[in-house]
C-alpha cells in the first residue's frame, strides 16, 4: 500500500499535478504520509528550475520563513499559515528568507473582517537604518521594520482597496484602487479569496478573484522578501489564514549604464552650447547669446525602455529626450520629460507636436523637486504607455498615447537661455 502511494505520488509530479497539499489536508491519511509529502514537498520547490511553479509552503511547517516586525503569532494549522493579531504592538510580518525579483505569485487569502493584512512583495528589512528619498522628503526607516510594496487585503468594506498596492513604511498607498469599482467589487469579506501577483521589471500587477486590479509601474525596489501581514490591531486573537502559495520565478531585471561616466562614446553632441565631464559628472553649459539649441544625442535607437538619470539644474530649461529623431526647428522632434531649475520638472511635452500632454502644477512640483540639489528622473516608455518619476514621485502618466515608439535619446540645453545642467549615473533597465 505505501508502495503504491508513493508511486502514485511520484507519477503526479511528473505530470505537473502539485496540488497534493491541498488533497491531504482534507483526507484522514497515516500521520507517516503527511510527514513524507512535506520532506519531498520541501525538496522539491528547492530543485525546482526557475520558470517553473514551485511551492512557497510546505503545508506542514514554517521553514524558509521568519517572523518580523511586531508580535502577532504564526502557525501552521490544517495546511495553512495562520496569523493572529496581538494587542498593542506594530506590524507584524512573516517573511521569506529568500529574495525574489521577477516572480508570478499565487496563493489564496482569508481574513478576519476586523483585520486589515497584505502581502509584501519586493520588501526589504535591514539591520540598520536606512534613508529614502520621496520627493523633497527624506524617510528614515528604522532597523527591523520592515518596508516597501505591499498588495492590499483590505478590512474596510466602505473602501474596499484588496488587490491595491500600498508602499508599507515608505510612501503610503502609490496604487489605489479609487477609479476602479470592478476590482474594488472582487473581494470576498469573510471567505476565501484568491491572488495572482506578476513582477516583472519596473511593471507590478495584481488580480483578485480573477479580475484585474493594480497595473503599478515603478523601479523603487526591483527584489526583495515576501511577506504575509498581521496588521497592528485593538483585538487580540483575530485571524487571517493563506494557503496554496505557489510562485514561478521569472529571472530579474538590472540597471545598466547607458553612458560610461568618462567619454562621450556612444552620444554626439549637436547644436550650441558645450558639455564636459569631470568626476563621473556631465556638464552642460548654454548661454542666453546662443539662440540654437544645444542636444546631445545617442547613437542608439530605443523603442520600449525604462531608464533612470540623476540631474541637477541650476539654471534655466532642459530635459531628457525619448523617441525623438533629429529634425525641426529646435534640432530634434519628439517626446520629453521636463528638466528645468524652477518650474514644470517631471512634467511630459512633445517638441514640435502636441506641446504640453502632462504639465504639473507648481504647488505638485515643490512636492518632489529639489531645486539646486541632485534629483533621480525615471522614465519608463512601453508601448503606448509613459510614466515618470522624480525622486520616487509619479509625476506624469499616459495610457493610449498614439506618439511615436521609436527613437534616440537625448539631453537638451534651451535655445536662447543661459542654462547649466549637470547628469550622472545615466542608466536603462535590462534583463540580467
Amino acid at each position: 500500500m505505501r508502495l503504491r502511494l508513493v508511486s502514485t505520488l511520484w507519477e503526479k509530479f511528473a505530470a505537473g499535478k502539485m496540488r497534493i497539499v491541498a488533497a491531504v489536508k482534507g483526507c484522514s491519511t497515516p500521520t507517516w504520509y503527511r510527514a513524507w509529502c512535506a520532506a519531498f514537498l520541501a525538496a522539491y520547490s528547492l530543485s525546482c528550475p526557475a520558470g517553473e511553479d514551485r511551492l512557497l509552503f510546505d503545508g506542514q511547517s514554517l521553514a524558509g520563513w521568519a517572523v518580523r516586525g511586531g508580535r502577532a503569532s504564526y502557525a501552521v494549522e490544517d495546511g495553512c499559515i495562520v496569523g493572529r493579531s496581538a494587542r498593542e504592538t506594530a506590524n507584524s510580518f512573516l517573511c521569506t528568507t529568500q529574495s525574489f525579483a521577477d516572480f508570478i505569485l499565487e496563493l489564496e487569502v482569508k481574513a478576519d473582517p476586523r483585520l486589515n493584512s497584505g502581502i509584501q512583495i519586493r520588501s526589504e528589512c535591514h539591520d540598520r537604518p536606512v534613508q529614502v528619498q520621496f520627493g523633497v522628503q527624506t524617510i528614515r526607516i528604522p532597523a527591523g521594520r520592515v518596508h516597501g510594496y505591499q498588495v492590499e487585503v483590505d478590512h474596510n468594506p466602505n473602501r474596499r482597496w484588496s488587490g491595491g498596492i500600498y508602499d508599507e513604511a515608505r510612501r503610503a498607498w502609490i496604487y489605489p484602487l479609487t477609479n476602479r469599482p470592478d476590482a474594488r467589487a472582487a473581494f470576498r469579506f469573510g471567505d476565501w479569496n484568491q491572488y495572482r501577483i506578476q513582477c516583472i521589471g519596473d511593471r507590478i500587477q495584481t488580480w483578485v478573484n480573477g479580475v484585474a486590479a493594480a497595473d503599478l509601474v515603478d523601479s523603487l525596489t526591483l527584489a526583495g522578501l515576501i511577506g504575509l501581514q498581521v496588521h497592528g490591531s485593538d483585538h487580540a486573537g483575530l485571524e487571517v489564514r493563506w494557503r496554496n502559495l505557489r510562485i514561478r520565478e521569472l529571472g530579474r531585471h538590472i540597471w545598466k549604464p547607458l553612458w560610461d561616466g568618462q567619454t562621450l562614446n556612444g552620444w554626439r553632441p549637436v547644436g550650441q552650447g558645450t558639455w564636459s565631464i569631470e568626476n563621473g559628472v556631465l556638464r552642460g553649459v548654454h548661454g542666453s547669446e546662443q539662440s540654437e539649441y544645444g542636444h546631445l544625442i545617442s547613437e542608439r535607437r530605443f523603442s520600449n525602455f525604462t531608464a533612470r538619470l540623476k540631474f541637477r539644474a541650476l539654471r534655466g530649461n532642459s530635459g531628457f529626450y525619448f523617441r525623438i529623431e533629429p529634425t525641426g526647428f529646435s534640432g530634434v522632434t519628439g517626446m520629453q520629460a521636463e528638466i528645468d531649475a524652477e518650474h514644470d520638472v517631471g512634467g511630459l511635452y512633445e517638441t514640435n507636436g502636441r506641446g504640453w500632454l502632462v504639465r504639473p502644477r507648481p504647488d505638485d512640483v515643490r512636492k518632489w523637486f529639489r531645486p539646486g540639489h541632485w534629483n533621480t528622473l525615471t522614465v519608463s516608455a512601453h508601448d503606448d504607455r509613459i510614466v515618470v518619476h522624480v525622486n520616487g514621485y509619479l509625476t506624469a502618466e499616459l495610457r493610449g498615447d498614439p506618439g511615436r515608439r521609436d527613437g534616440h535619446l537625448a539631453l537638451q540645453l534651451h535655445g536662447g537661455q543661459d542654462c547649466e545642467v549637470h547628469f550622472k549615473d545615466i542608466e536603462w533597465l535590462v534583463r540580467e
